[in-house]
């Protein structure tokens, strides 16, 4: 089998190839791909070269983990999935190129374990589960407090305040500093963080990469207040000791999401409890990546650009 993949060749150089394909094992499945998402965080480390020593990492490689498709064929041990919309998060099924996280590709193979079954009329949307996942492991991380203050008003800040919202949580307030990106929120308040004056957050969740951002939250905390990084840091993050010290401060790292985060975020959509409207603000055809990677990271108007792969060979 052959695929049509998005290839970032070296930093800031990015490609469009056919690459060979290994037929799939008993446990794994063939899905051709509907659309992909582009990670404005992790995949603008990979894409400028500033992402830090990490498993898997090398160049020429095949980026994503948000892609949504149609299982086409399976192994033997997963032939029950063959037909169903799926969700995936990843693939490493390109030979020689390094497939990190491997999703953005016209047709690829997955352990069937790895993929989430999805309902047909969730369409495009479907891309944006990989950060409903992720911020649902963030709140979990964050222990038993939801947050007061969420860092950040891209997607994965929206996310986090409406599930707030969508488990009965108070509307937490967000901080954005970018103007065109204060406005779409839901039920909550969105601010410029030198308009806000208020000092004892008992619980900060930060997702927006910034390093040089912890003094700065902490000093923002109330006694014994926590703040979760649920963020990606190119840049080593560090912290004054002494103010976090008077307030016994409280430091989590919210990692990787699990299966169990993208089992309830997907029930939390099906249900109708959460919404992930709104998000999706720029398209491209996927003949057209070597334009739509810059965009998806240089334009403050961008939160989530998909690319379309229904009609790439």
């Amino acid at each position: 089998m052959e695929t049509t993949a998005v290839v970032i060749e070296a930093p800031e150089q990015l490609s469009l190839r056919h690459l060979n394909l290994a037929d799939p094992a008993a446990d794994e499945v063939v899905v051709d791909i509907a659309w992909s998402g582009i990670s404005a965080g992790t995949e603008r480390l990979l894409w400028n070269g500033r992402m830090p020593p990490f498993p898997g990492l090398g160049y020429p490689l095949v980026p994503g983990y948000e892609a949504v498709g149609r299982v086409v064929e399976a192994g033997c041990g997963a032939a029950d999935l063959v037909g169903h919309d799926v969700f995936v998060p990843g693939a490493a099924c390109y030979g020689d190129i390094r497939g990190l996280f491997g999703g953005t590709a016209r047709r690829l193979v997955s352990k069937a374990a790895k993929v989430a079954p999805v309902s047909t009329t969730l369409g495009e949307q479907g891309t944006l589960l990989a950060l409903a996942a992720t911020a649902e492991h963030a709140l979990a991380a964050a222990d038993t407090q939801a947050p007061a203050l969420i860092v950040g008003h891209g997607v994965l800040g929206r996310l986090l305040a409406r599930l707030c919202i969508a488990r009965g949580a108070p509307p937490p307030v967000v901080w954005e500093r970018q103007p065109e990106r204060r406005r779409g929120a839901a039920g909550y308040a969105v601010v410029d963080p030198d308009e806000d004056e208020r000092s004892a957050y008992a619980c900060i969740i930060d997702v927006s990469g910034d390093a040089t951002l912890l003094d700065a939250l902490i000093a923002r905390l109330a006694p014994r207040g926590e703040v979760v990084l649920a963020g990606f840091y190119a840049a080593p993050v560090s912290f004054n000791f002494p103010p976090a010290f008077i307030k016994e401060a409280r430091l989590r790292v919210a990692a990787e999401w699990t299966r169990p985060d993208l089992d309830a975020v997907i029930a939390l959509v099906a249900s109708g409890a959460l919404s992930l409207d709104g998000l999706i603000t720029h398209r491209a055809h996927a003949a057209d990546a070597a334009d739509a990677y810059p965009t998806a990271f240089e334009d403050p108007r961008c939160l989530k650009m998909i690319l379309d792969w229904r009609n790439c060979p």
